[in-house]
């Protein structure tokens, strides 16, 4: 705005006019960059969110799912120790030596517990 200073009153203005009509799903970010290409303001993205907070009019944080759930010995009861294992294996490949090693681990899946076997 050519360097002066704009009243928070004015942004909230701006804000509800962006948002009025189109069943809004712009939070505070797409706002923060809105005011900023349409009004040419230096605005911070806390300022926004404040704002917005006082107008009552951010939506609830969606809730993000787990892209690999882990559903591991779902169709199981463990009750004690040494029930159910499971079984990972890494290699590498050592260069100095020109060849390879394997990482066999086995873990067990009520206490965590570790346990690894190296074949070189």
């Amino acid at each position: 705005m050519g360097g002066r200073k704009v009243s928070d009153e004015q942004i909230k203005e701006w804000i509800m006019e962006s948002i009025s009509g189109d069943g809004y799903a712009y939070g505070y970010r797409k706002l923060t960059h809105m005011l900023r290409q349409d009004h040419e303001l230096v605005v911070n993205e806390k300022k926004v969110y404040r704002l917005c907070k006082e107008l009552d009019i951010l939506r609830p944080q969606r809730n993000l799912r787990r892209k690999h759930p882990r559903n591991l010995a779902q169709n199981r009861t463990i009750t004690a120790p040494n029930q159910l294992w499971e079984v990972d294996v890494k290699y590498g490949y050592i260069a100095g030596e020109d060849r390879f090693f394997f990482v066999l681990s086995y873990i067990d899946v009520l206490t965590g517990r570790l346990w690894a076997i190296i074949l070189v």
